[in-house]
């Protein structure tokens, strides 16, 4: 049958004109030309209309029509929301206590693309409204090729003490066991391989002694221990895979220390270039407190006391307090016993970097140097290993050490580095339960997903509906407003 020729009415030109100026307009911001190719699409879904699109509306069966219908209008959601999520903001929900009482486990955030500008797709085949696993099936949802280069659109940066979003820097390496992907691969490694050694050599060198070149050695023995016994029991900890930068999990903490400046932690207050920064309003820390009689159900009200802290107090003797909370509870002589600030440091071994000794505490940490993009520094084996991740695994460098202790970079002989991207400090308000840089690092550039704007949505599951469920008091709080 002779197919008749479609005549564009005069509000089709109108639709169409419309269409290709906004998508150009899109493009333009984007500044990604290849997307001129779609033109001829939407000249032709609008005016030629030789593509039967809407097929499915000629149908006789009414259940091919019902169902067509239905899977055109998910279609078009889908790409809908992928582009929004994408470009413009994304939906977010607060897992951890780590920035309480700033941000509260089951806060709703939209997060802003925009404000630091939207970053292209790196892994442009993947299913939205997923990070990376598919619900249910339990497997990825994203195709790992094509890899894209790193691009964002405009040049708004985060600014200090600003809340944001960024994918886990160390997420880039996972076991496919669900139970093992939440923690840093790294320190399961070091953790494991730490048991293997000393199982194997009996007890550990001591290290202090040793020089940077020898400690380097140990250490990459002892991680080469916990990789291999990951790799050699999949049984228990499954495959192990590698994540995209866009796939990786979304963290949110607060900036602390920016590039190019030089962050130290001294009795637990951070100082940039020597100037102490402020801390947030509601920062946390923990103290030890006994008590006389369990803290009634008012005060734990009053104070944002949550069940996670309370068992943490009922096993640990510590829970995390802000100043107000802390003094509040102090003038309660008939509740407390004592409350003193719990000064017992983190284990260092367990900080960043994982492969050095350093000395430092999660309240006495560093002075570090923030690497800034176009910025040098000089390599030594000692600050190697805080600048070899960058280096290495953010910047795609091959970074070897030969056994006469020469830094090698992409095969010649390197004592300096200039960096390519700039890098950003993050922590959490709950200083002293926070998994955040102290533990795995910079985060680079590429890696900020957003900043929260808005908390839309406040969920406290330690209370029943029409008991507290929703914090009322949160909804629509600007995230600007939390300092």
């Amino acid at each position: 049958m002779k197919r008749i020729k479609y005549k564009p009415t005069p509000m089709d030109w109108v639709k169409m004109i419309v269409a290709v100026v906004l998508y150009l307009a899109f493009l333009i911001w984007i500044k990604s030309w290849w997307g001129i190719i779609v033109l001829p699409f939407i000249y032709d879904a609008y005016i030629t209309k030789y593509i039967r699109w809407t097929w499915w509306k000629d149908a006789e069966s009414p259940v091919t029509r019902t169902l067509m219908s239905w899977v055109d209008a998910i279609v078009f959601a889908l790409v809908a929301v992928y582009f929004v999520n994408i470009y413009f903001f994304q939906n977010y929900t607060i897992p951890t206590s780590s920035l309480e009482k700033s941000l509260l486990v089951g806060d709703y955030l939209f997060v802003s693309k925009m404000s630091y500008g939207p970053r292209k797709p790196q892994t442009p085949l993947s299913m939205p409204l997923t990070q990376h696993t598919l619900p249910i099936v339990g497997c990825k949802s994203y195709v790992e090729w094509p890899q894209w280069e790193y691009e964002r659109v405009g040049d708004g940066v985060p600014q200090l003490n600003d809340i944001v979003v960024f994918n886990y820097p160390s997420g880039d390496t996972v076991t496919a066991n669900p139970e093992f992907q939440s923690m840093d691969f790294y320190a399961v490694a070091y953790g494991i391989g730490s048991q293997h050694y000393y199982q194997t050599y009996g007890n550990y060198p001591q290290l202090d002694s040793m020089s940077a070149l020898q400690q380097r050695a140990f250490f990459d023995k002892v991680y080469a221990l916990g990789r291999q016994y990951i790799n050699s029991n999949p049984n228990i900890f499954g495959e192990v895979m590698w994540r995209p930068v866009d796939r990786r999990e979304n963290y949110v903490k607060r900036c602390v220390g920016l590039p190019g400046q030089t962050l130290q932690i001294k009795d637990h207050v951070i100082y940039l270039d020597g100037v102490p920064n402020k801390e947030p309003d509601n920062v946390q820390y923990d103290y030890l407190v006994t008590l006389k009689q369990p803290i009634p159900d008012e005060l734990v009200r009053e104070l944002g006391i949550s069940q996670e802290d309370l068992t943490s107090l009922s096993q640990t003797g510590s829970i995390p307090l802000t100043k107000t909370a802390y003094e509040r509870l102090k003038a309660c002589p008939d509740i407390v016993e004592s409350i003193v600030f719990d000064s017992v440091n983190s284990i260092p071994d367990g900080l960043y970097p994982l492969n050095a000794v350093t000395g430092w505490t999660r309240d006495n940490y560093g002075p570090v140097w923030i690497p800034a993009k176009g910025k040098t520094i000089e390599l030594t084996l000692e600050n190697l290993p805080v600048y070899e991740r960058p280096i290495k695994v953010y910047e795609n460098n091959d970074l070897q050490v030969t056994a006469e202790g020469e830094i090698m970079i992409n095969g010649e002989p390197a004592s300096s580095y200039t960096f390519k991207m700039d890098y950003y400090w993050m922590q959490g308000d709950n200083r002293h339960n926070s998994a955040d840089s102290r533990y795995w690092g910079f985060v680079p550039e590429d890696h900020i997903v957003g900043k929260p704007i808005l908390v839309w949505l406040s969920i406290d599951k330690d209370r029943a509906w029409g008991d507290g469920h929703i914090r009322w008091n949160r909804l629509f709080r600007l995230v600007d407003n939390i300092k």
